[in-house]
């Protein structure tokens, strides 16, 4: 599962050489194509763009949710609609000029390998996300993903090393109290009718999730910057596919080795909403994750990286209101606190991303002086 809105981390260490040399690459590739839309074109295109990174990744984990509540028992194939739909990354691939598709510095058998691993990553990962989004609320499920952000700082800094800084530190703060808020919710109940340590569980495993997420995120970016040496859009779009061919097969495997694809013709006849509800379910799943991916693509030709990242945070916040509206969620004053202190801590992380942005930025300007 790919999550836009912490996909690009920027530092400003020893790699900023790099990190220009690469924004100006990426410039060549796509100006030509952004120079032939009119003002108001460009504008249309932003908007959309905005509107489907904010809203694709609420409406995922919404139909992911009502998946459950209406029948569905399959955790594998609710992983498996994470990643199935990457065939809809080729269409920004193909879009892009054939100069724009560089070989790597990596030889091939190194470029399989990092395949393999992230995309077993991103597989488990999903199932773990899957086995959350079971055993919690949208809202509760939802807020506990904001730990990513933690996740992501923490490994940042490891293995990126990118600096703590004090806008970091508060939102790691915020978005800790946030989730140990949530966690720690006695009002809450396991939506599957199980006990409330059934909850603490779907709690620790979306937060396990959350930290393999974000870790395979920082090893994407290492594996750019110190392996594969070169990171332009075309590199990018096929290493979310490729990844996710790799997560696909995990899910697939797993589908049957479970034995659950015997129970599928048996769970599609009991969906509540019918035969054709269920099919458009889990397709429309499937459609949300991958439109999430191309608008974060798309932001990042028609402005920037950093406006993408700034967006896609957003939907942070919008998913767990938007599942307190659709579901019907027990509004707890638990969620309530939780909620107010999720706020600060992703507009900490935001405006800690847009100070990154500017130091990119005078650098630029100064290095074209």
């Amino acid at each position: 599962m790919i999550h836009p809105s912490v996909n690009s981390p920027l530092k400003m260490d020893e790699e900023q050489s790099l990190l220009l040399k690469e924004d100006e690459e990426s410039s060549e590739e796509v100006l030509p194509q952004i120079m032939k839309l009119k003002r108001s074109q460009w504008w249309i295109f932003v908007f959309i763009s905005i509107f489907f990174l904010i809203s694709a990744q609420a409406v995922a984990v919404l139909l992911g949710r009502f998946y459950y509540d209406k029948g569905g028992k399959s955790k594998w194939i609710s992983t498996l609609v994470q990643t199935v739909g990457f065939p809809i990354l080729y269409l920004p691939l193909c879009l892009l000029p054939s100069s724009s598709h560089p070989y790597s510095s990596c030889s091939f058998k190194t470029l399989v390998w990092i395949y393999l691993s992230l995309g077993l990553a991103i597989g488990l990962d999903n199932l773990l996300y899957s086995y959350g989004l079971l055993l919690l609320s949208a809202s509760a499920y939802s807020l506990i993903c904001g730990t990513q952000l933690i996740f992501n700082a923490i490994f940042s800094y490891l293995i990126n090393s990118e600096k703590i800084t004090f806008w970091t530190v508060l939102s790691v703060f915020f978005l800790t109290i946030s989730a140990l808020v949530i966690a720690l919710d006695d009002d809450s109940d396991s939506p599957s009718g199980g006990s409330k340590w059934i909850y603490v569980i779907g709690c620790l495993l979306t937060l396990l999730a959350s930290l393999i997420y974000s870790l395979q995120l920082s090893l994407m970016q290492f594996s750019f910057e110190k392996i594969i040496k070169k990171e332009t859009f075309a590199m990018v779009l096929e290493m979310q596919i490729y990844t996710s061919v790799v997560a696909s097969c995990v899910s697939v495997i797993g589908l049957f080795a479970s034995g659950e694809w015997k129970m599928l013709g048996m769970e599609m006849e009991e969906f509540q909403m019918g035969h054709v509800s269920y099919v458009l379910t889990l397709v429309g799943t499937a459609v949300s994750w991958q439109l999430g991916s191309v608008s974060a693509v798309a932001l990042i030709f028609l402005v920037s990286s950093l406006f993408s990242n700034l967006i896609g945070t957003l939907s942070l916040i919008v998913t767990p209101l938007a599942a307190l509206v659709v579901f019907d969620d027990k509004l707890t004053v638990a969620k309530i606190v939780a909620i107010l202190f999720a706020i600060p801590g992703v507009a900490f992380y935001m405006y800690k991303s847009y100070l990154d942005g500017l130091k990119v930025q005078r650098a630029r300007e100064s290095q074209a002086d």
